[in-house]
């Protein structure tokens, strides 16, 4: 049976340091969750709290309803996976895996069966007698958690678990938890990661952090598509969004008039309604969106360094006032620095912000 877990005015302070100001969040059972942002944010402590192996200052934590606030780790139902393995170099892969059941005098019986099981989802069957050293770190990796899933944990939790390996055993490592995530049905699952692209590919939902507040949480695609804030817009998506200076010509709740630093005008269905003419406010625009191929609106690209990937290419250089401007296209596009040209970009596809960084109502997003 699946788990659902209740986070209720968490706050956690270290003396006068206060991590987590107050979370109030909502994992449903069967969920895969992950906790992302900077570093520093609070994702890691907030997962600690969640584990027990740091005490809240206030608020409450619930499983299935009941409260564990105070409840010891061991108690709680949950196996943690951390960044380092852990693992016992003098023990096999089997001893390692079995260790905490035979801790807790789960028969040997019971305990085979647990190890088969973990074994055969991580595909480990024939790792079993071999010892950590004889592994790779992917392998080394899977046997971490194949010592969680023996336990038949109510939640599993992943701090950072894919930070120690190279770039391709990373995406490999993706795949099979999200594999695992489905094999095993209605597992909970609440996944550290300070890598976006982690987040993105693995999870239902996101809690995306910035100093222990939760900026936002929702699916991918709505942190995507309709980020709350600027700072939303900026962490998710790689490259990271392009941000440039507009002044309101022309607020309404259906199409709104922005004037652009080189004074030209661009309309976008954004709902401005309750904002000023005259308004400072920030647009976003990401690389993606940003195409050779002619559209409604266009922009000079003064370029500076141009990486030509094959299948993409990524342009980098100046536009609408902005130094740091980045363009990601399909194809092959070969500029040497100096160069201009002119790219092209849809209104549907804009952002706008205020001045305090939060974000207007797009009204065409995609859903």
């Amino acid at each position: 049976m699946s788990t659902r877990l209740q986070l209720d005015k968490l706050n956690k302070s270290f003396g006068d340091v206060t991590v987590i100001p107050s979370v109030d969040l909502e994992v449903k059972a069967g969920e895969f969750i992950a906790f992302v942002g900077p570093s520093g944010c609070g994702k890691s402590t907030l997962l600690r709290l969640i584990a027990g192996l740091e005490t809240a200052t206030n608020g409450q934590i619930s499983i299935d309803g009941n409260d564990v606030t105070e409840v010891a780790p061991a108690d709680r139902g949950i196996a943690m996976v951390f960044q380092s393995y852990a693992l016992y170099p003098h023990m096999t892969v089997e001893e390692n895996m079995e260790f905490g059941l035979k801790m807790n005098g789960v028969s040997v019986e019971d305990r085979n069966a647990a190890v088969q099981r973990a074994a055969d989802i991580l595909q480990l069957g024939t790792y079993l007698k071999r010892k950590p050293k004889e592994l790779s770190g992917g392998q080394r990796q899977r046997v971490a958690i194949g010592r969680a899933i023996v336990r038949n944990p109510k939640i599993f939790l992943f701090d950072e678990p894919l930070s120690n390996l190279d770039a391709e055993l990373r995406v490999e490592m993706r795949l099979q938890l999200s594999r695992l995530h489905k094999q095993l049905g209605d597992a909970t699952m609440i996944y550290v990661t300070h890598d976006q692209v982690e987040a993105m590919t693995m999870a239902d939902r996101i809690a995306l952090l910035r100093a222990g507040k939760v900026e936002q949480f929702g699916t991918p695609m709505q942190l995507y598509h309709h980020p709350k804030n600027q700072f939303v817009a900026g962490f998710i998506g790689s490259p990271r969004m392009n941000f440039f200076s507009a002044t309101l010509q022309h607020a309404d709740s259906q199409e709104s008039i922005l004037k652009l630093a080189d004074g030209s005008e661009i309309k976008a269905p954004i709902d401005t309604s309750g904002a000023t003419t005259g308004d400072s406010l920030t647009v976003g625009l990401r690389p993606e969106d940003i195409s050779p191929e002619e559209n409604q609106n266009s922009l000079g690209l003064k370029v500076d360094v141009s990486e030509n990937l094959g299948g993409r290419s990524y342009l980098y250089g100046a536009a609408h006032g902005m130094d740091n401007f980045v363009v990601e296209t399909k194809g092959s596009i070969e500029k040497v620095g100096g160069e201009s040209m002119t790219l092209y970009f849809a209104s549907q596809d804009l952002h706008l912000f205020n001045a305090e960084g939060q974000a207007f109502k797009r009204l065409q997003a995609p859903a």
